[in-house]
């Protein structure tokens, strides 16, 4: 039996009323073709400003996974996850902007959160995507090698830019921050500017972490590279290990361009590959620090087994666990309540805004094995013990 049961305490903060329409959104989403359907219908209304949309995606997705609309409206949530031992992680959930006045406006968004975050342990860490300081296909350009125009040089030196404002103003204000994983034809390029920033600002400890995908294949020969040369170097490294988002679209991308696919064969491989990254971060705690982003209930319990057996305090100031906010809460609050590090990704922005993130959210709960059943099924535990019925 997990050790992740307790309705009692995954749902001490949700009213009934909120998980009666939790268990009716999970029961819509459980089914794929009814979602594709739905996230079609729902791109279409807001790309074409149907006028009452807004409000019934407030009602519905919004409110299950998403904060708020500024990091000020989302505070009530961040005081009542910390009654709870859980931080929470601002996530400026806009998506799929292409403009270099967004690309600017995001990064000035992330280093108010920086100055947010400051002295404030209710939010540990302050976290932005690659994509949100830059174009993709720039990312690939430099990635691949490919000579770049004179314009396209002076984007890329504000991309940097960007990465080294808001690094240096983490390293100023003692704040973490972690750079999100995309997709493999452009994690490299995010790679080798995230080593840079390392190597600049994790010279006292880790303040800059990187994201690592373990469902990509070569990742734990990339983190043996890392270490060695930040042993060389003489500075930290910290890490969120997540399983990962896109492997359809990189399967496909694979298949349609001829390279070997980068994701692992199977679920199996894939758990293997994310257990032993565990393992990495446990051995090698004198350099590395470690965020664990997972639902699985199985590499959850592996990280606390592996700290006991090292004989590690639960709130070890360089382990970390994370689950999506309106997701896993009954592994999320069980940590919390032996007061691991424990915290939510808290995604917030402008409902419109956050219409790519909320889909992106819905097909990952669709997609990955048994999620949306899981989620179900203590939603309906909870429901029954609160009407008595055993």
């Amino acid at each position: 039996m997990s050790i992740f049961n307790d309705t009692q305490i995954a749902f001490q903060d949700k009213s009934t009323d909120q998980l009666k329409k939790a268990q009716w959104m999970f029961r819509a989403i459980e089914n794929p073709a009814l979602t594709n359907i739905g996230i079609n219908l729902l791109n279409f209304t807001v790309k074409n400003n149907f006028p009452f949309v807004e409000g019934i995606v407030r009602k519905t997705l919004f409110e299950q996974f998403v904060g708020g609309e500024t990091r000020e409206k989302s505070m009530e949530v961040v005081k009542k996850l910390f009654k709870n031992h859980i931080g929470s992680i601002f996530d400026y959930a806009i998506e799929g902007k292409e403009e270099e006045a967004t690309f600017d406006h995001t990064c000035q968004e992330i280093q108010q959160n920086i100055k947010f975050a400051e002295g404030n342990p209710a939010i540990p860490f302050v976290v932005f995507k690659p994509t949100g300081f830059g174009r993709l296909d720039l990312y690939a350009e430099v990635q691949c090698g490919k000579e770049l125009t004179s314009s396209e040089k002076e984007e890329w030196n504000r991309v940097v830019k960007r990465y080294d404002d808001v690094c240096k103003l983490a390293y100023e204000k003692n704040v973490v921050v972690m750079v999100d994983a995309e997709e493999s034809w452009i994690q490299t390029a995010v790679d080798n500017l995230v080593n840079e920033m390392m190597a600049r600002y994790n010279r006292e400890k880790a303040i800059v972490w990187n994201t690592i995908q373990m469902y990509r294949t070569g990742r734990l020969e990339y983190l043996a590279e890392d270490l060695k040369r930040a042993a060389e170097k003489g500075y930290f490294l910290g890490y969120k290990f997540v399983r990962g988002a896109y492997m359809e679209k990189e399967r496909e991308r694979a298949a349609e361009m001829n390279y070997p696919d980068p994701i692992q064969p199977n679920k199996q491989a894939t758990d293997d590959n994310y257990n032993a990254a565990i393992a990495f971060v446990i051995d090698n705690l004198d350099k590395v620090s470690g965020y664990f982003g997972t639902h699985n209930e199985k590499s959850t319990e592996l990280v606390m087994d592996k700290m006991r057996e090292k004989n590690l305090v639960n709130d070890h100031p360089q382990i970390y666990f994370g689950q999506l906010y309106g997701m896993s809460d009954n592994i999320t609050y069980f940590l919390g309540s032996k007061k691991y590090n424990a915290s939510k990704y808290l995604p917030y922005g402008p409902v419109k805004d956050v219409v790519p993130y909320l889909t992106r959210r819905v097909q990952e709960n669709t997609s990955v094995a048994g999620q949306t059943g899981r989620e179900l099924g203590l939603i309906q535990k909870e429901l029954k013990r609160r009407r008595g019925i055993n």
